[in-house]
């Protein structure tokens, strides 16, 4: 595997930021920078940050980002359909289909709009970050019905069609893998529920 992971645990109400890192060159994409920046510029140790992405624009993905900005002048980027919520202007998109080089490894860009419109997830050497789109038990909060029916219908579209033993790490709390949550999200597609149904939803 030319990627690995770090997840690092930052903000008052912890979210998960991740830096990316290349083991043969040193290079670091840096994931969704929520809070602590000096404690993501220290986890950087000897390695180069190389671009900063989001995956998605709420405040507790974001809250560092312009420290972090600031520090590393290391370009950003988010899906359209989001970067008008960011104070900086982004410097490159995350387009569905697209992506992204971190030194000699390949970042894909997934396009999974629900959470919010431009939720992506980030897929790497058989894992994904998966931001606030899935979680262990469930999809992210959706903000109205159609929001949550346009989510169940992107992870169907893409996460639920990957491999049982793809690991997600979610933008909150601990990872699960695509087959974890393969029969739940099944049963939840064929179940019926309210007609108005969003929010914090779980699969059961």
């Amino acid at each position: 595997m030319t990627l690995e992971l770090e997840r690092l645990e930052v903000g008052p109400w912890p979210m998960n930021c991740y830096l990316i890192r290349c083991r043969t060159t040193g290079n670091v994409a840096i994931v969704d920078p929520g809070a602590d920046a000096g404690r993501i510029l220290a986890a950087l140790g000897e390695g180069q940050a190389c671009c900063i992405l989001l995956t998605h624009s709420h405040p507790d993905h974001v809250g560092a980002l312009d420290k972090i900005h600031s520090a590393t002048g290391v370009p950003i980027g988010v899906h359209p359909a989001d970067a008008g919520a960011l104070a900086l202007d982004a410097d490159f998109p995350l387009l569905h289909g697209m992506e992204v080089e971190v030194g000699q490894g390949r970042v894909r860009i997934f396009h999974v709009p629900g959470h919010t419109p431009g939720s992506v997830c980030l897929r790497l050497d058989g894992e994904a970050l998966s931001g606030d789109a899935v979680f262990p038990g469930g999809p992210g909060y959706t903000e109205s019905h159609q929001a949550l029916l346009q989510s169940l219908k992107s992870l169907s579209a893409t996460v639920f069609t990957w491999p049982d033993d793809t690991v997600l790490h979610p933008g909150h709390g601990a990872p699960t893998t695509v087959g974890a949550e393969r029969p739940a999200f099944e049963a939840f597609m064929d179940a019926d529920y309210p007609p108005d149904l969003h929010g914090d939803v779980t699969w059961r």
